[in-house]
C-alpha cells in the first residue's frame, strides 16, 4: 500500500457535521492521512475543503443514495492506506492519542482485526468510528451491503472471530459521537434491526441453531415493538416479506460459523475482557 492509513467518512445531507468531523482531522496531520469523503446522494452535493489537512479531501458520490453500509464498503475498496479509519459525519477526533494507539494495536498484533474506542476485548463495534484492516477487510467480504441499515458491524465482527481475529477497544482511546437524535426513526430502526438479526442467523448460525434462533428472533420484533412502544401495526407482515425477498441471497452467501466461534462470541457479550497486548491464539492476551 502507498499510505499508512485513509480516513473514510460517510455522509448524507449533514453539512455543517461533516465539516465538523473534518476539521477535527487537524489532529491527526502529522500522520499525513489520505482523506475519502463517500456523499451518499447528498441534496446539494456535499463539498469539502483540506480544513488544515493540506490535501483536499477526494469526494466519492453516489446520486442514488444506496446507503452508508455501501458507502464504507467503496471507500475502503477505494483506499490506499493499510490501515482504514471509518468515521460516521457526526463523529469527532478528540486528538491524537486514539488514533495513535489503534494504529499501534494493528501493526503490533496479528490477532487484531478491527479497533473500537473504548477499554475491552468485545464482541463487535460501534460503527460510528472504528479502524480496520484493509486487507482482512477485503477478504471478508466487507459489510453486507443487504442490510442496508442497522447491524452489520455486529455481523461482520462474528465473521472476523471465526476468521481468528479480534475486536478491541483501547484504554483512553476515545472518538466523541455528537449523535442528532431527531435524525433516527425509531419504526424504521427497529426493523432493520430486527429483519438484519434473521438475516445474520440465516447467513451464520449452523443449522441446529438456525431452527429455533430465527423463530425466535421473529418473535422478538413484537417484544421490542412493545417495550419500545412503538405504534406499527403492519411490521410483522413486512418482516415476513423482507425475509421471504432475501432468502435466495442469504442462504447463497450462508457460511455457518463453528459452535467454538459462537461460545467465544457469548462469553464476550457477558463479559468483555480487557486488552493489554497481542493476543494469543485462544483469545487471551498477555498480561
Amino acid at each position: 500500500m502507498s499510505r499508512l492509513l485513509t480516513v473514510g467518512i460517510t455522509t448524507r445531507n449533514r453539512p455543517d457535521a461533516l465539516a465538523a468531523c473534518l476539521e477535527s482531522l487537524t489532529a491527526i496531520a502529522h500522520l499525513d492521512p489520505e482523506v475519502l469523503v463517500f456523499d451518499d446522494g447528498s441534496q446539494p452535493p456535499v463539498e469539502a475543503d483540506s480544513r488544515g489537512l493540506g490535501a483536499k479531501p477526494r469526494l466519492i458520490r453516489d446520486a442514488d443514495s444506496p446507503g452508508y453500509i455501501v458507502g464504507r464498503n467503496r471507500l475502503v475498496r477505494e483506499a490506499a492506506g493499510e490501515i482504514v479509519l471509518l468515521m460516521d459525519d457526526d463523529a469527532r477526533l478528540i486528538g491524537a492519542a486514539a488514533i495513535d494507539q489503534a494504529l499501534a494495536v494493528l501493526h503490533g498484533d496479528a490477532g487484531v482485526g478491527a479497533v473500537g474506542f473504548a477499554p475491552s476485548v468485545v464482541p463487535s463495534f460501534i460503527g460510528f468510528a472504528h479502524m480496520i484492516r484493509r486487507d482482512r477487510f477485503l477478504a471478508l467480504g466487507g459489510f453486507r451491503e443487504a442490510f442496508g441499515f442497522y447491524g452489520e458491524e455486529k455481523e461482520f465482527c462474528l465473521r472476523l472471530l471465526e476468521a481468528g481475529l479480534h475486536t478491541v477497544y483501547l484504554p483512553h482511546a476515545l472518538v466523541a459521537h455528537v449523535a442528532d437524535p431527531n435524525s433516527r426513526d425509531r419504526k424504521r430502526y427497529l426493523r432493520f434491526v430486527a429483519r438484519n438479526d434473521c438475516l445474520n442467523s440465516l447467513m451464520n448460525d449452523p443449522f441446529t441453531r438456525l431452527a429455533w434462533m430465527l423463530p425466535a428472533r421473529y418473535v422478538l420484533y413484537f417484544r421490542m415493538r412493545r417495550g419500545w412502544e412503538i405504534h406499527d401495526p403492519w411490521g410483522g407482515l413486512w418482516l415476513l416479506r423482507e425475509l421471504a425477498s432475501q432468502l435466495p441471497g442469504a442462504w447463497k452467501a450462508r457460511r455457518p460459523v463453528s459452535r467454538g466461534t459462537l461460545r467465544e462470541w457469548r462469553a464476550l457479550g457477558v463479559e468483555s475482557r480487557a486488552y493489554r497486548g497481542p493476543l494469543q491464539p485462544d483469545g487471551v492476551s498477555e498480561r
